[in-house]
């Protein structure tokens, strides 16, 4: 992929290349995808409106940013997008234990290289995603980790104890020339936190006292829950001051963008149709505006992923129970979700024993909002009225869906009710029996059919 590049310092300079701060690449990688109609954040969904400008105006402005919101709302995964701002290739000395522009060296090895090899110093290319870096703040994270410290192994190999060279460099100066991800801000030792100051403000390094200082070229980008500040930690107040944008995140604002995050994100082993998802992110947005949720913990977009992932499952166990090709989920496999993810949720404290009970009951309303949307306009009392004369239908993880269909005359109704979730006569029955058991169950919601259950079987009548 590097081939035909130059190699040394002098071919660089006669190919006209110049040292540019990572901001200004950042920048004008930016502009020229906006100019291009090119998207600069593939992959994130919901932001486009609230999250994203701002974070384009804080790039366009050179500022370090910090990323505020409650888990699970993408925070990481937006920071990560920064590489494809990045240039993909970037001249760097070869050998050389920073990242350093060929042209701009800034430790005393590389200057001392530059001078003894002039054009010939050797250049090597690095990728962009080479040139990010994150690291995870825990309480047990040292200054060392972050800027850096003696090395002993450099000591006992002969040089003075206070010869620069003797310094093992941390995360920051080897993400010279790059960018920096601290997720968690709050959680790194306040006495820690005092160690980014110079990097932020001046853009240099000071390890123990060395006259050594580096002039950094670093874009340091954070992520943060906002209870954090009280709870956990805190991000002290010349840190706080010293970046120039605080973004805040959200979780998304619309049904339609939930949907596609999780039909994004989720690994779904068996095929889950959109009014299934559609429960789900309807099911999340209720969670989100319950008070028997702590909403300071959040509900994260992660617990949608899961719980999509969690249905598909289940008709993938169905399937395998029953023998039925291919596996498709129906509402039935709805009912797994509050019990294998309840662990995922804080419940506030009034509500101790009352978790099922909670879940459940917003699970229904989910089913019963996505079914009034589905079904607006079509008079379902055909189905209700074949049903209760004689027709039960029932449902169950060992009920295949040609025996839930067959149980059912033919009925006009049946084929628009398939029709409107976009299944087909020559569909599979999965699909069909999807889109008849959500009617069914949207009579039983709104008191027009009864519904006996037992362990692993239900009959509607």
């Amino acid at each position: 992929m590097t081939s035909g590049l130059p190699t040394t310092a002098g071919e660089l300079r006669a190919a006209g290349h110049r040292p540019r701060g990572v901001k200004a690449e950042i920048r004008e990688n930016l502009l020229a995808a906006l100019r291009e109609g090119r998207d600069p954040w593939p992959g994130i969904v919901g932001f486009d409106r609230t999250v994203l400008p701002q974070l384009e105006r804080a790039l366009l402005a050179g500022h370090d940013v910090v990323l505020l919101g409650e888990r699970g709302q993408g925070k990481t995964r937006l920071l990560r997008t920064l590489v494809g701002l990045l240039d993909e290739w970037t001249p760097v000395i070869a050998g050389a234990e920073l990242g350093e522009h060929p042209l701009d060296p800034i430790t005393p090895e590389s200057k001392r290289r530059a001078a003894e090899l002039g054009d010939e110093l050797p250049v090597a290319w690095r990728h962009r995603d080479e040139r990010f870096a994150e690291k995870l703040a825990t309480p047990d994270t040292s200054v060392g980790d972050l800027v850096g410290d003696v090395d002993p192994v450099k000591v006992a190999q002969g040089r003075s104890l206070g010869d620069p060279e003797t310094i093992h460099y941390g995360l920051l100066p080897r993400s010279h020339r790059g960018v920096i991800a601290v997720n968690e801000l709050p959680d790194l030792a306040e006495r820690i936190q005092v160690a980014l100051l110079n990097v932020m403000e001046e853009r240099d390094i000071q390890i123990r006292g060395y006259t050594l200082r580096l002039p950094l070229d670093v874009l340091l980008v954070a992520t943060a829950n906002p209870e954090d500040y009280t709870n956990r930690g805190r991000i002290i107040t010349p840190l706080k001051d010293r970046f120039g944008a605080e973004i805040r995140t959200h979780y998304p604002l619309e049904i339609g963008a939930e949907i596609d995050l999780v039909r994004q994100e989720a690994e779904l082993v068996a095929e889950v149709g959109d009014h299934l998802l559609e429960v789900i992110a309807r099911f999340v947005r209720h969670l989100r505006e319950s008070s028997s949720i702590d909403q300071r913990s959040g509900v994260s977009a992660r617990f949608a992923v899961a719980a999509a992932e969690t249905v598909a499952a289940s008709a993938l166990r169905r399937s395998a129970l029953t023998g039925e090709r291919p596996a498709i989920a129906r509402p039935v496999d709805l009912e797994s979700v509050p019990e294998v993810l309840r662990g995922k949720l804080e419940f506030e404290a009034g509500e101790e024993g009352r978790e099922q009970e909670v879940l459940t009951h917003l699970l229904r309303r989910s089913v019963a909002d996505t079914a009034r949307a589905a079904f607006a306009g079509l008079d379902l009392r055909p189905l209700a009225e074949v049903v209760s004369n004689g027709h039960p239908v029932a449902t169950g993880e060992r009920v295949r869906a040609g025996d839930l269909l067959g149980a059912l005359p033919e009925v006009p109704v049946l084929h628009e009710v398939a029709a409107r979730l976009g299944a087909g006569p020559k569909d599979p029955a999965g699909r069909i029996a999807s889109a008849v058991e959500l009617a069914l169950e949207s009579l039983y919601l709104t008191r027009r059919l009864a519904k006996d259950s037992d362990d692993d079987r239900s009959v509607y009548g």
